[in-house]
């Protein structure tokens, strides 16, 4: 299979490429990413695609002059990326780009009826509809890429008739168990310290906030056609469990397996068949208690919202997305305390018309404003 991977530098990405470099089935045909050109240069003689997009423009003109001695076409902006994810020779588009950067690319391989491996959760939480009405339209396929959403994607392989409620294991992240008058001393550097897994700076803040979940949440409802009343956030700080799926006959499906992305992102590849792992397979006499618990909500705000969000609807979840990815950016950067991030999520949304049944336009347009808007926040 001939494939292409949007976000090849980030986490997912670059696992991804492990998973690739270990399989003679997969052809990487395409690469992009956002500015981290150094090592988008090693990956590009290392697999030696035939289209390389770098979203930043200027950089996109520097990794131009790095290859100039390889047989490379390089493309660059968004344009770049959606055409790389359009390419007729592509069979999969794996889309592990981080934010709302994603849509359009996605939106460009379902256009051409693509198989996409979807690791970018904010294209279905910001255009959920519109996305899998395209879905239908041109007979594309999304096969998900989160641990989570893979494992409900297995456990319903018998299909989605008798089901009750799917459950969607969340670790708690670093601060399980803290009160918020510990919270309001976070730092950045404790944020990022996640207890089971290797991510990205921008989803290890989200898993923190709970944030993750809740937009995990809103992109369960769109790719498995099920009601929010229906989807059940459980703690489970081992992360042995990646998710499960309740039936209405009293039985659960769960899914289980060691703490590592190449599991769910080799499945992406070699569905509905099961290829040989590159990792070891979990041991059940190791594992030792697993335990369960309810989320507190008034803890961790942010999964609370996101379920308003996606109840609510229309451009809702957009912004939602968006003030949590400028608000955990300003986090980051020293600007704002752990608990203002969700404190200015809950106010864009709170200032928010909701259009009902927004254009990609209207999204897209929602999506600066709330930016823009949470930035005036901040900077006052």
């Amino acid at each position: 299979m001939q494939v292409a991977v949007l976000g090849s530098t980030g986490s997912i990405g670059r696992q991804t490429l492990e998973v690739a470099a270990a399989r003679q089935e997969i052809d990487i045909i395409a690469l992009a990413a956002r500015k981290n050109i150094d090592l988008l240069e090693e990956q590009t003689r290392q697999f030696q695609p035939k289209y390389v997009g770098v979203y930043d423009v200027q950089a996109a003109k520097e990794f131009q002059q790095r290859v100039v001695d390889l047989p490379v076409t390089v493309v660059a902006g968004i344009e770049g990326l959606e055409e790389i994810a359009s390419l007729a020779e592509i069979d999969v588009v794996v889309t592990a780009v981080s934010g709302a950067v994603g849509l359009k690319p996605t939106i460009a391989a379902v256009k051409q009826g693509k198989t996409i491996a979807l690791a970018n959760k904010e294209t279905l939480v910001a255009a959920g509809k519109l996305v899998m009405d395209l879905v239908r339209e041109h007979q594309a396929t999304i096969i998900p890429v989160d641990s989570e959403h893979s494992a409900v994607f297995q456990c319903l392989q018998e299909g989605t008739g008798a089901v009750e409620k799917i459950i969607l294991t969340a670790s708690g992240g670093p601060f399980r168990g803290w009160t918020r008058e510990q919270l309001a001393h976070v730092t950045p550097k404790e944020a990022l310290k996640h207890p089971n897994w290797e991510m990205g700076r921008k989803i290890t803040i989200d898993s923190a906030t709970l944030m993750n979940k809740g937009l995990e949440v809103i992109e369960a409802h769109w790719l498995f056609d099920i009601p929010y009343e229906q989807i059940q956030v459980v703690v489970h700080p081992q992360s042995i469990i990646h998710s499960a799926v309740s039936f209405r006959d009293g039985s659960i499906l769960a899914h289980l397996g060691v703490a590592d992305m190449r599991i769910p992102i080799q499945y992406a590849f070699s569905y509905p068949e099961r290829w040989e792992g590159l990792v070891k397979t979990l041991d059940l006499t190791t594992v030792g208690q697993l335990t369960f618990e309810k989320p507190d909500l008034d803890v961790f705000p942010a999964l609370k919202l996101a379920y308003e969000a996606g109840l609510t609807g229309g451009t809702m979840p957009v912004v939602l997305n968006a003030s949590n990815e400028v608000a955990v950016e300003a986090f980051l950067s020293g600007q704002i305390g752990f608990l203002d991030i969700s404190r200015l999520v809950r106010q864009a949304m709170e200032r928010h018309r909701v259009i009902k049944e927004p254009t990609l336009e209207e999204i897209l347009q929602v999506d600066r404003e709330t930016r823009e808007n949470v930035w005036k926040m901040i900077n006052r």
